[in-house]
């Protein structure tokens, strides 16, 4: 049996779950720890999700896209992704579940990351190698875009 391919982080904030809700759901806070990409969509179960952004050449591109799983606001997210720039067939096993789960706490609240399970899906270990060093790069930013951790930390 393979081992499953799943990222998991977990960080904690000292904001309330309404301002980590808004980290993960606005689009001006996304450009700022995402790679500069917008996350967009009315987040209803079964609507598009797309994290657009700028390429070299200024022009809009849809780096992931996915559709809405599950929605619990301000505690829980979940929702299919997908890079249609990678060169992959654009179907259902190549897609991986992302999941925010905000777990009040008493000083603020914790944030969950789960992505995956990207077995089963093409390239499965590359995509799964690259979502972890992406989530090293992107959870500092997320902190230092609440205030809560110097810049460069």
């Amino acid at each position: 049996m393979k081992q499953s391919l799943i990222v998991r982080e977990e960080l904690t904030f000292k904001a309330n779950a309404e301002k980590v809700w808004d980290l993960l759901i606005n689009p001006e806070m996304t450009k700022q720890y995402m790679f500069g990409c917008e996350v967009l969509s009315d987040w209803k179960v079964g609507t598009p999700i797309v994290w657009q952004g700028k390429n070299e050449a200024n022009r809009d591109v849809v780096y992931v896209k996915g559709e809405i799983m599950e929605v619990v606001p301000q505690r829980k997210v979940t929702f299919t992704m997908f890079d249609p720039n990678l060169g992959l067939d654009d179907i259902p096993e190549n897609y991986v579940d992302l999941t925010y789960d905000i777990l009040p706490q008493k000083t603020g609240c914790k944030l969950i990351i789960t992505q995956g399970d990207f077995q089963g899906a093409e390239n499965a270990e590359k995509r799964f190698e690259e979502s972890l060093r992406g989530w090293k790069m992107v959870i500092p930013k997320m902190k230092e875009v609440l205030h809560e951790a110097p810049p460069g930390e």
